[in-house]
């Protein structure tokens, strides 16, 4: 299974409009960050986690040809709003779509045009909307389990795969979602910032949020302009890494039910 950050950025972006700090103005290429996005592949299959207002950019740069399924984590706009060009990957058949009912009900409202078959292929999307059950979700060798999350006053969801696990724009993982988070390879967090934020992990958080699930190795993602890649690779501990946009690495994919 092999992992791509196609952005590891906030709702703003890396570099922040109109802004002239050090890590807006760096020409570290780690720095620059388009909103927080994952696409996943195994075998033939490809699954994109979100679709922010740079989708199009980060599938170009990602060269990706070909979807087999979407996933939401969430109904934020740095998540959701490049499905409009879900339409490249809907033209033969409509694409699978999964994700919390909110945010379900979210694309029936704001995007009525681009759910279920329409006879103009190409032209909008063609979407078949899921939720996503208890069991999670099979795509090829992969099953999608949703992780809920809390983000504020919502519920969100997180991803685990196999032996990984995708949880961004989190606060708090719940006792019962730390439950299904046991024995994984690698685990990508949400680590806003170092300064506390009200509906987001700061770094200081995720790092002991990481060090309670005990991954072998945790990557953190949404990170904002007042982060510099550097400086909190050297801030944290040998378990943990900053993300960055572009970074690809390989999880071996474990049969259901084998032995680790």
């Amino acid at each position: 299974m092999q992992i791509t950050f196609l952005g590891t950025g906030t709702s703003h972006g890396v570099p922040r409009i109109a802004c002239t700090c050090d890590v807006c103005t760096s020409h570290d290429p780690r720095n620059k960050r388009f909103r927080s996005s994952l696409l996943i592949r195994d075998d033939s299959e490809s699954v994109v986690i979100d679709t922010g207002p740079e989708f199009r950019l980060q599938a170009l740069r990602a060269h990706i040809t070909h979807l087999h399924a979407v996933f939401y984590t969430h109904n934020h706009a740095d998540h959701m709003n490049g499905i409009d060009d879900l339409r490249v990957f809907s033209e033969v058949s409509p694409l699978d779509v999964y994700g919390p009912s909110q945010v379900l009900e979210d694309i029936r409202q704001r995007f009525p045009y681009a759910v279920g078959e329409h006879s103009w292929r190409g032209n909008i999307p063609q979407l078949r909307l899921h939720e996503v059950p208890p069991s999670g979700v099979a795509i090829g060798s992969m099953r999608f389990v949703a992780v809920p999350l809390v983000h504020g006053c919502r519920q969100v969801f997180g991803y685990r795969i196999g032996d990984f696990a995708y949880l961004t724009d989190c606060k708090h993982i719940p006792p019962e979602s730390l439950a299904l988070l046991d024995g994984l390879e690698v685990l990508v967090l949400d680590a806003l910032r170092y300064k506390e934020h009200p509906t987001h992990m700061c770094i200081d958080e995720a790092i002991a949020a990481a060090e309670q699930i005990g991954a072998g190795h945790t990557y953190l993602t949404h990170l904002t302009h007042r982060v510099d890649h550097a400086e909190l690779e050297q801030y944290l501990p040998p378990t943990m890494s900053p993300a960055h946009d572009n970074l690809t690495i390989s999880i071996p994919t474990r049969a259901e039910g084998a032995p680790k």
